[in-house]
């Protein structure tokens, strides 16, 4: 075998995989299409992510905290309510808690991974190339290259996004539905200092999330905004200037930040939903996009992809440790009965909450804020609803407690 792992991208979740798999002696090769200095400019990619505090103890662990600490805003706290309404559903972090989660852009993201890939010995990385073939047999899988060069593992980990070529090669079938929105995406500076409070205001029309972000270079307030809209009005938000943008977000966010001034063009994304019927395949495995896709409502889209990293390199560990073949169908099979309810549950949540609050009319509003209510004056409901923000939920591999495996 010329690695033990073959990784199909080496985005995001790609990138980490390996990392995590290199810090217990699994050598990896990733392969990806792309050219991956483009992704790390700050014109390819304006995204911001939240990263859950769970997640955020995996990256210290793998040693990339330094990420967090320098491009990192901490979420304190997230502050729910029906569009501007004074009741709102409060989380708070706590005096000397972790925070909930920490915001952070995510071409940082990009280079700290990219960095670290390309300096680990255990990590084979090849980009841009192009895959020419992929046979899996009960032996190992053989990945040709369009330009000759041929590759053996015991293992292929797709994470080549939500149109991931090999889950459909694959033929592994998938659940989906197109929403009727899109997510504008944009950064801005304001008047009124944000405080670490993340905020979340949910429209018939769609919720306007409001992120916190580490102040502007000159010291001014910085947020990054998630505004979904009306899919019919994608191509007159791509076309809003400036002031015209600030106005519209002023409007729906009633003062919170003050006067405010965008800093960033915005990007307009389709939104949808995807799950696939199963997580694997003869000697295959489907992490983050590629197995599962959700609106950006509650901000978990990323943080689901770096839980199946955590428990996929911990089974894959313990495989490995004990001589087995990691690509197995009981090795796999573990890393899919262990990750699929975490994800079905996070989707339904946030499809649910996202179809609850698009109800429009004074009845479902007024419904909406005695829920809110009710979650906010019941500490146990409360408290579950946290511990879905912090991604510790279920049973948390090592990674996502700050250990290795």
């Amino acid at each position: 075998m010329d690695a033990d792992v073959i990784i199909i991208g080496g985005g995001l979740v790609g990138s980490t995989l390996a990392l995590a798999l290199a810090r217990h002696d699994v050598t990896s090769i990733v392969v990806d299409s792309a050219d991956l200095d483009t992704t790390i400019t700050a014109a390819f990619d304006g995204r911001a992510s939240a990263v859950a505090s769970a997640s955020g103890r995996m990256l210290r662990a793998l040693g990339l905290g330094d990420i967090l600490d320098t491009h990192g805003c901490a979420i304190r706290a997230i502050r729910v309510t029906d569009a501007a309404h004074p009741q709102f559903l409060h989380f708070d972090a706590g005096e000397g808690n972790d925070p909930l989660g920490t915001m952070v852009e995510n071409r940082h993201l990009r280079i700290g991974l990219l960095n670290a890939v390309r300096d680990c010995g255990q990590v084979t990385l090849l980009a841009p190339v192009t895959v020419a073939s992929l046979v899996r047999d009960d032996h190992a899988a053989t990945l040709t290259l369009t330009d000759g060069r041929v590759f053996r593992a015991a293992l292929v980990v797709a994470c080549d996004g939500r149109r991931s070529a090999t889950r459909e090669a694959a033929g592994i079938p998938i659940a989906q539905f197109h929403y009727p929105h899109a997510a504008l995406i944009t950064m801005v500076t304001h008047s009124v200092p944000h405080f670490n409070v993340a905020c979340e205001l949910f429209y018939p029309q769609g919720p306007l999330a409001l992120l916190p972000m580490v102040d502007s270079d000159d010291g001014r307030p910085r947020t990054a905004i998630v505004w979904t809209v009306d899919g019919k009005h994608m191509a007159a938000a791509k076309k809003l200037g400036p002031k015209q943008l600030a106005a519209e977000i002023a409007a729906r966010c009633d003062g919170t930040l003050g006067d405010i001034e965008v800093i960033a063009p915005q990007a307009v994304w389709p939104l949808g939903y995807h799950h696939a019927a199963r997580y694997t395949d003869n000697r295959l495995l489907l992490l983050g996009d590629s197995a599962h896709g959700i609106h950006p409502i509650a901000g978990q889209g990323l943080n689901m992809g770096f839980r199946d990293v955590a428990a996929a390199a911990e089974v894959l560990t313990n495989a490995a440790r004990t001589g087995l073949d990691l690509g197995s169908p009981d090795v796999l099979a573990q890393i899919s009965a262990w990750r699929r309810f975490d994800n079905s549950l996070v989707c339904a949540v946030t499809d649910g909450l996202n179809r609850l609050f698009a109800l429009p009319g004074a009845v479902p509003s007024r419904v909406r804020r005695i829920g809110l209510s009710a979650v906010e004056r019941l500490p146990p409901l409360k408290r579950f609803f946290m511990n879905q923000a912090r991604g510790e939920t279920g049973k948390l591999p090592a990674l996502l407690k700050g250990e290795l495996v």
